[in-house]
């Protein structure tokens, strides 16, 4: 099942919220996004049902293997480019935004490059 940017963006912070806190609840991804409780139901019924989370029997919300996988892939590409653009001088609030559209857009094998390309420059 193909995610929308924005489907990818709710398991990104499901997988953030996740790192700060051990349980992870609908409310928490509504705070990390600033949207509302039930646009996050909507989308949590959406990532469930592609088998990308699932929900125990107290509404705590889990990642899949497929769900963790992908949301990695994700926060990676987000951090890297949120990294190298504050690197070329971008305004910090500036890049986290660009990040967000560029990590969406970019081919696997464009980050590919890139990545290897900015490793090879740091050596």
């Amino acid at each position: 099942m193909p995610l929308t940017s924005s489907m990818e963006d709710y398991l990104e912070a499901v997988l953030i919220v996740a790192k700060k806190q051990i349980e992870v609840r609908s409310v928490d991804i509504a705070r990390q996004l600033n949207v509302s409780k039930p646009s996050v139901w909507r989308a949590m019924t959406v990532l469930k049902d592609g088998g990308f989370l699932t929900m125990d029997d107290h509404s705590f919300l889990l990642l899949t293997d497929l769900g963790q996988e992908t949301a990695k892939k994700i926060y990676e590409r987000h951090c890297f480019f949120t990294e190298q653009l504050i690197a070329a001088g971008i305004d910090p609030k500036t890049a986290e935004a660009d990040a967000c559209r560029i990590e969406h857009n970019i081919s696997d094998e464009s980050f590919s490059r890139l990545k290897e390309t900015a490793t090879q420059k740091q050596d």
